[in-house]
């Protein structure tokens, strides 16, 4: 069978964006063990507690959960350990100075497939405060009534 091409969605981490400031983004390979690879293919994981680390020049995405593979025998995968990822070093090198300034992290946004590869893409994340959040929402209503304010006004043109 072949492999789909273009890029795959499998999960999305919806709270990122409302949760932290999101800097540069970057694409990463992942590094899996075959029952993985097939619960990603069907749709199963979450990046809700999802975090990544750079430990003695590698990266690693951590506490994100793929589920056992649901027809998997007893060689099925832990559902939740560290995962290495694969980047160039001139990136890691760039994201180690990135988070080395207090407060920022590397936040994992999506996991899909592209061109039949596994492929995480992170992103350096600063984390908001409360009152960011809140603005946040302030600014997401607004241009919500923005929108319906310019559809009802094009409406009556027609």
């Amino acid at each position: 069978m072949p492999r789909p091409q273009g890029r795959v969605l499998v999960a999305q981490n919806k709270k990122a964006r409302y949760n932290y400031h999101l800097g540069e983004t970057v694409e990463a390979g992942m590094v899996l063990v075959g029952t993985e690879v097939k619960s990603l293919r069907a749709g199963r994981a979450s990046l809700t507690d999802g975090f990544a680390t750079i430990d003695d020049g590698e990266v690693w995405l951590r506490g994100v959960n793929i589920p056992e593979y649901k027809f998997g025998t007893n060689t099925n995968h832990p559902v939740i350990r560290n995962r290495k990822l694969l980047l160039h070093r001139r990136q890691i090198d760039k994201l180690e100075r990135e988070i080395g300034n207090s407060g920022r992290t590397l936040v994992p946004l999506s996991i899909y497939f592209s061109d039949g590869y596994a492929k995480v893409e992170l992103a350096v994340g600063t984390g908001k405060k409360d009152w960011d959040k809140r603005q946040t929402i302030a600014e997401r209503d607004a241009n919500r009534e923005a929108q319906r304010a310019l559809a009802t006004r094009n409406k009556g043109r027609h």
